[in-house]
């Protein structure tokens, strides 16, 4: 109580020193004339009264309404500016940080996306703004170049949409995560993730046993099989291709793709694909036990031969060649995994590949996720073509596995027994995810096997069919 009595005293103190402050200079100007300045002359009393004839004191007198002004306020407020979407979207953001952070699936890129999900749906934030511009006809480069001298632009030549040649003159700057964007738009980030999975992988299980490459190429079948499947729901063939590539268990290829050919649907397709891969414990195991006997999955196979390190620096320069002449539209994703991997095996530049497998992959995610994360508004995100999408990438995954699995199973056929047929599921590029699900199925079936080697082949096999996949839908489509 005492403590509420200094503050009211303490605030009826300024109240009255704020009054004493407003009333001084008006008694001022009130103030009587002196006898002494009535003697002073009759002239310069004439002269006096005159000039206080003429002069007048400008107040400006403001009227503070309480009410309106906490209306106003209350007005512009992110709370009253949102809509429904954008808060489903945040809560879907949420859904996306709880499976990251409690769940741990793929928390790496799940957290930034969900992040940035709830970064764009933020009423008024603008933070995926972009520029705003003033367009002026040719005929008015004098007002083109007063308004850009104003603003400390440019006034620079541009087509309107009418296809016409106008002065465009920028007045307000984008929001942040708009020009972080640009990255996912201009087709960066993806290439420089692929470098980062370059570094971190190894290709000698691939290398020992250059059959595995067949099982990579299997278990694209899943990609082509929903690519069928969004033609058939009305999707377009680049929408279509976009989906497809879900399959391969690859974000950054997916990313690649949908931003060349269907930037619309980015941000689901990108949720999509890393969700799933999260789930590559729970969606293979069911159909890998499906499709083999309880004799296949025991087989044990024959330790894989030495590989030296001339053939390790000589691959990523064949692969890069081979691949790059036959789809020119791969090179990116193709050329950049390679050379993560030369920086990895040439043994002469340990520092780059340290800086490549840690430093620039770590900010180059936060970038790649966050901005993702940020292109799915309500708009496009809660809509029908969303769910078809998560079906379709289910059924992408599955049928990735399965041909996988089908392909192995022949091979073990035709090599009398000696290839076991739960590495081919590892041929979906969720590296090493894949690989250990056909370890632990394999162990499961007979505890002495270990595949994760064997499986190993297959997994990074992978990685290059899926980004050959992305190249034959690039070429095709884009």
């Amino acid at each position: 109580m005492k403590r509420q009595r200094k503050l009211w005293a303490l605030l009826l103190m300024m109240v009255l020193a704020m009054g004493i402050c407003f009333a001084l200079p008006a008694l001022g100007d009130a103030a009587p004339e002196t006898p002494e300045m009535a003697q002073a002359g009759a002239g310069e009393a004439a002269a006096d009264d005159a000039a206080a004839t003429t002069e007048t004191v400008e107040e400006d007198i403001y009227d503070i309404d309480v009410v309106d002004g906490l209306k106003a306020i209350a007005e512009s407020t992110g709370v009253a500016n949102g809509n429904w979407r954008q808060y489903v979207m945040i809560l879907v953001s949420f859904v996306l940080l709880y499976l990251a952070i409690v769940k741990k699936f793929e928390p790496l890129l799940l957290l930034p996306i969900g992040f940035g999900m709830l970064l764009a749906n933020l009423p008024l934030a603008n933070m995926m703004a972009g520029e705003n511009y003033v367009e002026f006809p040719l005929s008015q480069a004098a007002e083109a170049a007063k308004l850009a001298a104003e603003k400390t632009k440019t006034a620079v030549l541009a087509l309107n949409a009418a296809g016409e040649q106008v002065y465009r003159v920028e007045t307000a700057n984008g929001g942040l995560l708009y020009y972080l964007y640009k990255g996912v738009k201009l087709g960066i980030y993806p290439p420089l993730i692929f470098m980062g999975v370059g570094a971190m992988t190894d290709f000698a299980p691939l290398i020992a046993n250059p059959k595995s490459l067949l099982l990579g190429a299997a278990a694209q079948l899943g990609i082509f099989i929903t690519f069928i499947g969004a033609v058939m729901l009305g999707f377009t063939p680049q929408e279509a291709g976009s989906i497809g590539i879900i399959g391969g268990a690859d974000g950054p290829t997916a990313i690649f793709v949908t931003t060349r050919l269907a930037p619309h649907l980015l941000g689901p397709i990108a949720v999509a694909a890393y969700s799933y891969m999260a789930l590559v414990p729970v969606i293979q195991p069911p159909i890998m036990r499906a499709l083999t006997t309880r004799a296949e999955r025991q087989i044990v196979m024959e330790q894989l031969r030495p590989v030296s390190k001339t053939e390790m620096v000589i691959f990523p320069v064949i692969v890069t060649l081979v691949v790059s002449l036959l789809l020119p539209d791969a090179a990116p994703l193709i050329g950049m995994l390679m050379l993560g991997n030369l920086l990895r095996v040439s043994g002469v530049t340990e520092r780059l590949n340290k800086t490549a497998q840690n430093e620039l992959m770590n900010i180059v995610t936060i970038f790649l996720g966050v901005t993702v994360g940020a292109t799915t508004n309500g708009e496009t995100f809660l809509s029908p073509q969303t769910l078809y999408i998560l079906v379709l990438g289910v059924i992408a995954f599955s049928g990735g596995t399965a041909g996988g699995v089908l392909l192995g199973k022949l091979m073990n056929k035709l090599t009398g027994g000696k290839i076991n047929p739960l590495i081919g599921s590892a041929g979906v590029s969720a590296v090493p995810m894949a690989a250990r699900v056909s370890q632990v199925e394999g162990q499961k079936a007979n505890p002495g096997n270990f595949l994760l080697m064997h499986a190993m082949g297959p997994n990074v096999a992978g990685v290059i069919g899926s980004a050959v996949a992305a190249g034959v839908f690039m070429a095709l489509f884009g």
